[in-house]
């Protein structure tokens, strides 16, 4: 009699962790959403950073219920169960306890559907973010409109960029130990220490470096992309937001490494264009001694690639081979 009693008056006690643990996943979802979300890194000043952001948002949304599943299981358990509350037997699993077939295919089930569900949004906003602001290498999976046409007439002499739909500005960046500089080839290829971009505007990086593996990490703008010597790795953007951003080498690159960064800022189209041609205009007779526009550069002891090696000289830095071109013979 009193088994038959006990078993009629328990409470069902995953119904109400259950219920517990629904009002709790909700409330946290809300609050986190409207409270935390809008101000999560890395903001939204471009089109892969507002992506980026709404993933890890997404993702948290996701992982909550998860977190205040356990937390609602273990302090029910602790409040109910507890060995030191008077009149409550200790609590014993019995052979039901051992097998839950529908346990174990709720619990297969959801895990597929949102392993699944995370593998397609990934790739969904991969290939609508244009590789996501991450470098895609030379030749990009993703790319938006015009980028092509943009990229191919930037190694022309008369290569030219005005605001305008479809209109992807062409930055090369140009990493070395211990400073970048950025390339603008469609306005005559004038290289500078800083990087201005114009808002509402696609834009190519175009990442190389000069001598050792760096990494050009603009973390406002949420891309990032390996500058490796000898290659080009492009990575694309849309500027959605005036205002600055810091740009580091995420590459450990020497001694140096941790001081390898500088600002930059998105401006308006048309404060941008003022400043690209007031400063193309300004260094025209130092664009004419840089080396052709490219999109990898050797150094070269000439002095239009850098001036990175010595004259044709077999010292200091090795005593067998030669570095550099050869001065022609006076």
């Amino acid at each position: 009699m009193t088994t038959e009693h006990t078993t009629q008056t328990e409470p069902r006690h995953l119904r109400r962790i259950g219920i517990i643990w629904i009002v709790a996943s909700i409330i946290g979802d809300l609050l986190y959403w409207f409270l935390v979300g809008p101000h999560v890194p890395p903001g939204r000043m471009t089109s892969s950073a507002t992506s980026d952001q709404l993933d890890f948002n997404i993702l948290m949304e996701l992982a909550l219920p998860v977190l205040f599943g356990i937390w609602v299981f273990f302090g029910y358990c602790f409040v109910t169960w507890r060995s030191k509350r008077r009149g409550v037997a200790e609590p014993t699993g019995g052979a039901a306890a051992r097998s839950n077939l529908r346990a174990q295919v709720w619990w297969i089930a959801v895990s597929s559907i949102l392993v699944l569900f995370l593998a397609g949004f990934g790739t969904i906003e991969l290939i609508a973010g244009d590789g996501s602001g991450g470098g895609e290498g030379p030749n990009p999976v993703w790319e938006p409109t015009g980028a092509v046409q943009a990229e191919t007439a930037a190694l022309t002499s008369s290569a030219s960029w005005t605001p305008g739909t479809n209109h992807v500005l062409v930055v090369q960046v140009i990493a070395q130990q211990w400073k970048f500089t950025y390339r603008y080839p469609q306005f005559g290829g004038f290289e500078s220490p800083q990087l201005v971009l114009p808002d509402n505007t696609s834009i190519a990086f175009n990442v190389t470096s000069l001598d050792v593996i760096h990494s050009f990490w603009a973390y406002q703008l949420e891309v990032k992309a390996d500058a490796n010597p000898q290659e080009n790795n492009v990575a694309f953007t849309t500027t959605n937001q005036l205002g600055n951003f810091t740009v580091r080498c995420s590459e450990l690159c020497g001694l140096w490494h941790g001081a390898m960064y500088n600002y930059g800022k998105v401006v308006s189209t048309s404060a941008f264009q003022n400043w690209a041609t007031t400063t193309e205009s300004a260094n025209a007779a130092n664009t004419k001694d840089l080396a052709p526009f490219a999109w990898t550069y050797v150094p070269d002891a000439n002095g239009a690639a850098g001036g990175y090696y010595p004259d044709g000289t077999v010292t200091p830095y090795s005593p067998v081979e030669t570095y550099g071109a050869k001065q022609p013979a006076s």
